[in-house]
């Protein structure tokens, strides 16, 4: 690909509107001046520029000959909307959105994010009635809320049927897609990018520990790359307030937040040369080692993807939140260490989150958190409350104890008031 062949068929294309032929455009100048051309009525016109990262990627001047466009041909056309849109956010980000030549110039940004819980398995239609809520965790937890990823789900078939012909086999969807994705993202950066993004998949990191992991000083170049990741969607930050001072966390954790990419990383690449030559056969994804253990931690990903999901079920309006994530406290002398699943904190309340998704979740869950919320080093003026998000079958003592303030099954988030 070159800055040559995307500039000749965008004027293909600008040709096929206007039912002219095409001409040859020497400059991206020129190829937005027909682009103006074609533009010289009156009436509502929108114009989206597709891939813009892919349109300008070849040509370090090409966000310049857009500006100047807009500044003198496009802008005058009262009646006009012009969107870009494109898959890689970074470049956008990098080359428009804070880009100083386009200050002012942008009405509105839109970031899509993947459906919600709820939204997610409508897709499925009147089958996703019929799938058990442990189906449905399962099928999310491998494909996130992409709605290609969940369009091409056949709800027919069982859960591991899906994922092995998905993800287990050559001419799989979810096979292919991460290669392809990724290096259509980051282009030459790719191999950089990739490198960090498989550091965390077994667990989150600071920018410190993941320097010290490769055996190399902190800098700036590690900020930038979990910028890039972040921005793409494959990373989220986890950071908030320290509960006992009120200020920000000083290191902020790293986690692929991904559901998809951190299942292609944890089970298919290892795989990848094996399925690729038709030598990985079985007849149950259930045979991969440690699955259901590593579905609980995807579990626990795709509730943090979702924290505004569980808010109702709280109590809590999502604008009184100060704030919520996954929260480590490390052990000092005064201080014996601890891990929150999810920490949330309003103006008088820290609300500790457990969530559990096993097949039998017994009394010892009460115990867990109640050791978590005795080590937790917070600002006595707030209230402490608990809360179980879950998914498996809970013991009635659980409940009966009343030592959470909110039990949460799994199934309420899909819109279902009742266990299945």
């Amino acid at each position: 690909m070159t800055d040559a062949i995307q500039r000749k068929r965008f004027c293909e294309k600008v040709a096929e509107y206007a039912m002219r032929s095409t001409e040859e455009c020497e400059t991206w100048a020129l190829a937005f001046s027909q682009l103006d051309g074609l533009l010289s009525g009156s009436g509502r016109t929108v114009v989206l520029l597709d891939e813009i990262s892919w349109m300008g990627g070849w040509n370090p001047d090409f966000a310049g000959y857009l500006k100047e466009a807009w500044d003198k041909m496009l802008r005058k056309h009262v009646n006009l909307i012009f969107v870009l849109c494109g898959s890689v956010s970074a470049w956008i980000v990098e080359n428009i959105l804070n880009s100083t030549g386009f200050v002012g110039r942008n009405s509105l940004d839109i970031e899509l994010k993947e459906l919600s819980i709820r939204d997610a398995v409508q897709i499925w239609g009147s089958c996703a009635d019929r799938m058990s809520t442990r189906e449905k965790l399962d099928m999310l937890s491998v494909t996130g809320g992409v709605p290609k990823y969940l369009e091409e789900v056949r709800p027919s078939l069982s859960v591991d049927e899906n994922v092995r012909q998905m993800c287990f086999m050559p001419n799989g969807i979810l096979f292919r897609e991460f290669d392809e994705t990724f290096n259509q993202v980051f282009g030459r950066k790719a191999k950089a990018r990739g490198r960090i993004l498989r550091e965390l998949v077994s667990r989150p990191r600071t920018v410190a520990e993941i320097a010290a992991e490769e055996k190399v000083r902190v800098s700036g170049t590690y900020s930038k790359t979990l910028e890039d990741l972040c921005r793409a969607g494959y990373v989220m930050r986890d950071d908030g307030l320290n509960p006992l001072t009120g200020k920000l966390i000083r290191r902020a954790r790293f986690r692929v937040c991904d559901n998809y990419v951190r299942f292609y990383l944890h089970y298919i690449e290892p795989r990848r040369e094996a399925i690729r030559r038709g030598l990985l056969a079985f007849s149950s994804v259930e045979q991969l080692p440690g699955l259901q253990t590593f579905y609980g931690f995807q579990f626990e990903n795709l509730i943090l993807n979702h924290i505004n999901d569980l808010f109702p079920y709280l109590g809590i309006d999502k604008s009184l939140v100060l704030s919520a994530f996954p929260y480590v406290q490390t052990p000092t002398k005064r201080h014996r260490g601890c891990q929150i699943d999810l920490l949330i904190q309003t103006q008088r309340t820290l609300i500790v989150v457990e969530i559990k998704r096993c097949k039998e979740i017994g009394y010892e869950v009460v115990d867990e958190v109640s050791e978590k919320v005795m080590r937790l080093a917070y600002d006595k003026s707030l209230s402490v409350r608990t809360a179980l998000v879950f998914d498996g079958r809970l013991s009635p003592r659980v409940e009966a104890d009343r030592f959470f303030d909110f039990i949460i099954p799994a199934d309420r988030l899909f819109g279902v008031n009742r266990l299945q």
